[in-house]
């Protein structure tokens, strides 16, 4: 029990001399075939522009991790790194920047930028980049936009005035297919669990504004380092947000990260995993989740 109170304690941290958790995570390279460090990781980003950390929600271990990766990613390269969150929709930026510039107060920039219910999850990575002067992206499309696809479609976008498409990749939108379709359907419960394809395209909405977003930063920061976190459908095998970032900038260079709270700890299958990510990361269930 003392030991589970401590955890609970330093998780929000991230800011340990020495690792804590490191029994209660595995991280897999696909390519190595091997167990790897963090630190593994943050050397690989010399060979990509951006890593996607596909993480679950409320799994306390990959939110320490993902907070530990940036502070990594950011002392490696000081000045010249950037976050990019799910979490934050683009019609939110000048107030997470106001936050950042500490114009606001966090109690104005959490109302205002609609911040997640969990919050307290991405604050560290938030006050480390305030702390830092590091840019943060608020990268998703706003929720009510989706909503509008999810009833509506993807033609109705071009219903919107200026300032509604200006938070918005540029229109029409590409949907993706093949694989990603049928895992979409897979976890949507198949075909039967559909109206239409109005829900499938929401989804690809969610993805474009999330790869054009990061696309749209890199190309004015350039030899950015760009940790993209966001829920590990989103990314997994660089399908989804990934793939709409390729379509944005084909010569972007991606690491991808997939990260599950894993029953199998003990003992994973990798070789069932391997196929989602560079790097596979398994945390311990044993451990409490966030919500």
């Amino acid at each position: 029990m003392k030991t589970l109170i401590f955890l609970l304690l330093v998780l929000p941290l991230c800011a340990l001399s020495q690792d804590s958790l490191s029994s209660h995570y595995k991280i897999y390279s696909t390519s190595a075939q091997k167990m790897v460090k963090l630190d593994d990781i943050v050397n690989d980003m010399d060979n990509a522009d951006v890593v996607f950390f596909g993480e679950e929600h409320n799994d306390s271990t990959g939110h320490y991790l993902e907070c530990a990766l940036f502070k990594k990613i950011s002392v490696k390269y000081p000045g010249k790194t950037a976050l990019s969150m799910e979490m934050f929709e683009t019609d939110c930026q000048n107030v997470l920047d106001e936050y950042l510039d500490r114009f606001i107060r966090e109690k104005n920039f959490m109302t205002d930028a609609r911040a997640w219910h969990n919050y307290k999850d991405y604050r560290p990575l938030i006050e480390w980049a305030k702390a830092n002067q590091i840019p943060v992206i608020a990268a998703n499309a706003p929720a009510r936009y989706t909503n509008m696809v999810n009833r509506l479609g993807l033609n109705s976008l071009e219903q919107l005035n200026k300032t509604g498409k200006s938070y918005l990749p540029p229109l029409p939108i590409d949907t993706a297919s093949g694989v990603y379709y049928d895992k979409f359907l897979q976890i949507m419960g198949g075909h039967t669990a559909l109206s239409g394809m109005q829900m499938f395209q929401a989804q690809n909405l969610w993805d474009a504004t999330m790869g054009w977003s990061i696309a749209r930063f890199a190309k004015v920061h350039h030899d950015y380092k760009i940790l993209q976190l966001n829920g590990s459908f989103h990314s997994e095998g660089k399908l989804g947000t990934a793939a709409q970032l390729k379509k944005y900038d084909r010569k972007i260079r991606m690491i991808n990260i997939a990260t599950y709270n894993d029953e199998n700890f003990e003992n994973p299958d990798w070789d069932k995993l391997s196929k989602n990510g560079d790097y596979i990361i398994v945390t311990d269930p044993k451990l409490p989740k966030t919500f």
